[in-house]
């Protein structure tokens, strides 16, 4: 009698043992992951931000940070990614297998681009044949270019579009010099460059105010929205409308207004 209670306790245990292990699979295949690739600064902060919101959403957002402006669109095309958050429209569409495979769902804010110098306080202050260092991708470098025509310091060839080279300048009157460097290396180049045109994120990253510190800046009507990317097809996946509704919230407005002071502005 003993042995057969002791043969029967031991498989209810076995039962439980196994009911206990598909529960637990079925949850873990239940699981919603949102896997969204980012530079740290504002998107990586800002993805943090939103992470509890998409929580209670069922959705567990993961990040992956990424400090150059290659890998996060690689990523995504390798299906390593559900989604990037760290470019421009015209970054974007200045690849042509990104442009053909990607698509940006939203925009979320602009970061102004700036022009910046740890030897001079203003750009008049440069002198004739300065070296300016600019960023070597065709988006950002000719977003570089097109802020110093807006401000009339070179002329560029009408037909040059949003994605003008330094081939592309038919007036510098100041002889300006241009270095053509990655975008992340450029706050480090300000210690052998008279200035250096700089992203936003990579500007905030490396302790500038692009606000004060800018020797000329963006005006928010800038078309170089950060966008939110994703692979063709994935537009309407349920994760990318919770994404998307949880960064245009009040709560990131308000985020971006206070933390930013005006470096970054929201387009929502």
């Amino acid at each position: 009698m003993k042995k057969i209670f002791i043969s029967l306790f031991a498989a209810c245990m076995l039962v439980l043992t196994v009911n206990h292990a598909v529960e637990a699979k079925g949850k873990q295949d239940t699981d919603i992951v949102l896997t969204v690739g980012a530079t740290p600064v504002p998107h990586g902060q800002l993805l943090n931000l939103i992470m509890p919101d998409l929580e209670a959403e069922g959705i567990t957002l993961k990040i992956v940070e990424f400090t150059d402006y290659v890998q996060p669109n690689m990523a995504l095309l390798h299906g390593d990614l559900d989604a990037n958050f760290f470019q421009t429209l015209p970054y974007l569409d200045s690849h042509r297998e990104w442009a053909e495979k990607l698509i940006a769902v939203f925009g979320v804010h602009i970061e102004p681009f700036g022009l910046y110098s740890s030897r001079y306080k203003a750009i008049s202050d440069l002198p004739n044949g300065a070296t300016i260092a600019i960023p070597n991708d065709p988006s950002n470098g000719g977003r570089a270019l097109l802020l110093l025509q807006a401000k009339g310091y070179i002329v560029l060839r009408e037909r040059a579009g949003l994605e003008p080279t330094i081939r592309d300048i038919t007036r510098n009157d100041r002889n300006f010099r241009f270095q053509e460097l990655e975008a992340a290396q450029l706050p480090r180049s300000l210690r052998d460059v008279d200035a250096a045109c700089i992203n936003g994120n990579y500007a905030i990253s490396a302790g500038l105010h692009p606000l004060r510190d800018a020797l000329i800046i963006e005006g928010a009507d800038s078309p170089y929205v950060n966008i939110v990317v994703v692979r063709k097809g994935m537009e309407n996946d349920p994760r990318i409308v919770a994404l998307e509704s949880a960064l245009h919230s009040l709560k990131v407005k308000e985020y971006i207004i206070s933390s930013y002071e005006g470096d970054i502005v929201p387009i929502f």
